[in-house]
């Protein structure tokens, strides 16, 4: 973005159009960068003094600053000075104090007497000049980002002005024909929005920052970002609302306006909320049977269209339950998710801040509510997809035999679970006529016989697992136990089995 007051608009028709820059300003914007090239190793004073000049022979003098502006944001500069300027400072005031400065000579003394206090060869007029070198004027440009050529910095340019008229936008209706990347940016961007179906495919609503209680510049910056996501897209178009000063007035663009040289993904925001981030990091964290999916599928919700914040996807079936995070929004946009979730076909899970004080509302249209306070509860929403899970793995476990028979001598739960593709709580009900069940493992009894022969009270632990590790156990205490074994621990040193 711009600063507002290098913002360039046309208002004429009541309308409120960007000056955008054409082609034929390419040699301006050639000329500012040949100024930045030229004045690498220069204070940022004397680059700024040239800008002015530049400035005075344009034809618009905002286009000039606009086009530095961004060019200087990507700039490096650098502080350099012989001596650190805080120190030189510091050693200079308490020189002056034991002096006692008045007249220029004093001056002078009491710098020499400074310079004095430094190792190295520090002169007077070193020390002079690092007073203040960590003004901002007193920066030295040190390099200028290689990635602009004058057609680029008119397309960066062009892009920022769109970007900062619509700071001021109370809403904006957006058609792409990317809409799902659109989506997920507005959500990762924490916008409140709509998609509303059209005969022409889809259309996004954003509402902007004059929709809450007070107007915030972060949520306004947010808000004009998202023209970034948008003008990737193939086709789009933009119309927008902006309170100019008091007056609306209608904003329209579309892609004939705008390109995008190397787009940054918005990734700035991940989630719309802090809620939402802490809980998807703590769901991950956990060994469960479901995966989170973020921003899943696109949901119908009558004549509206409504993107749940996440989806748990079951791994041993086709099962997903959508779920929705309401947090603190203004009543208005409370009421629309309201009719959405009233609308929508799907069941979800719903987690709703305690504050809106809508959950019976929410699970009066057939949905799984969570209340919350703060932070969602990790094991709510736990104890809630395990009651759907029961009845998960009942149908899966109807769906294969009442008696299953390993090819394998020593098959594991979850080996035999993932053979059938199910979870092991399916198979674990089941009779197993050709093995016998220890702990987590199936073992034919012949192989225990076998172990059971080559095992003897006295032998060390070690060499127990070696030899189980030789039939392919992994369950060493289970099939120990099974056997009549016990491991008696001798202080630090290794185990040894005894008969129990």
């Amino acid at each position: 973005m711009l600063t507002k007051d290098l913002l360039r608009v046309s208002r004429a028709g009541g309308g409120y159009q960007p000056q955008f820059a054409s082609a034929d300003s390419e040699a301006l914007a050639a000329r500012v960068l040949g100024t930045f090239q030229g004045h690498v190793g220069e204070e940022r004073g004397v680059l700024r003094e040239a800008l002015a000049a530049l400035e005075a022979d344009a034809e618009d003098f905002k286009l000039v600053r606009g086009l530095a502006h961004l060019v200087e944001r990507d700039a490096t500069f650098a502080v350099e000075a012989p001596v650190d300027p805080e120190s030189a400072r510091r050693a200079a005031f308490t020189a002056a104090e034991d002096i006692g400065v008045v007249t220029a000579d004093e001056r002078e003394t009491a710098l020499a007497a400074a310079a004095e206090r430094f190792p190295g060869d520090v002169t007077t007029a070193d020390l002079a000049d690092s007073l203040y070198a960590d003004r901002e004027t007193r920066e030295v440009l040190v390099e200028v980002a290689p990635r602009w050529s004058p057609a680029e910095l008119l397309a960066q340019y062009n892009l920022s002005l769109a970007q900062t008229a619509l700071f001021d936008a109370t809403e904006v209706r957006v058609e792409s024909t990317d809409p799902r990347s659109l989506v997920s940016a507005v959500k990762r961007l924490g916008l409140l929005y709509e998609i509303i179906p059209t005969e022409d495919g889809r259309e996004v609503v954003l509402t902007g920052p004059d929709a809450l209680f007070r107007n915030t510049r972060r949520y306004g910056t947010r808000f004009a970002r998202v023209l970034r996501a948008v003008a990737t897209a193939d086709e789009w178009r933009v119309e927008a609302t902006v309170d100019d000063r008091g007056t609306e007035r209608l904003l329209v663009l579309t892609d004939a306006d705008l390109s995008v040289p190397d787009a940054d993904p918005v990734a700035e925001v991940s989630f719309d909320s802090g809620v939402e981030r802490e809980f998807a990091t703590r769901f991950d964290s956990l060994d469960l049977d479901w995966t989170l999916v973020r921003e899943p599928d696109v949901l119908a919700a009558g004549d509206r269209l409504m993107v749940p914040d996440f989806a748990f996807e079951y791994d041993y079936g086709d099962a997903r339950v959508y779920f929705e995070i309401m947090g603190f929004w203004t009543p208005e946009y409370v009421e629309k998710k309201l009719s959405q979730l009233e609308e929508t076909d799907e069941t979800l899970l719903v987690a709703v801040d305690a504050s809106l004080g809508v959950g019976e509302e929410v699970a009066a249209s057939d949905h799984r509510v969570v209340e919350y306070t703060g932070s969602v509860r990790v094991k709510d929403v736990v104890d809630a997809l395990r009651d759907l899970e029961a009845d998960l793995v009942a149908a899966n476990a109807d769906d294969i035999p009442d008696e299953l028979a390993p090819d394998g001598d020593v098959v594991t739960l979850a080996d035999l679970a993932a053979t059938h593709g199910v979870s092991e709580a399916a198979v674990e009900a089941k009779s197993f006529p050709e093995h016998e069940r220890v702990g987590r493992t199936l073992v034919r009894p012949e192989v225990l016989d076998a172990v059971a022969a080559e095992l003897a009270a006295g032998l060390s632990r070690e060499d127990a697992e070696a030899t189980l590790d030789e039939y392919g156990i992994e369950d060493a205490s289970a099939v120990l136990s099974r056997l009549g074994y016990r491991v008696e621990w001798e202080g630090l040193g290794g185990g040894t089995l005894r008969e129990k």
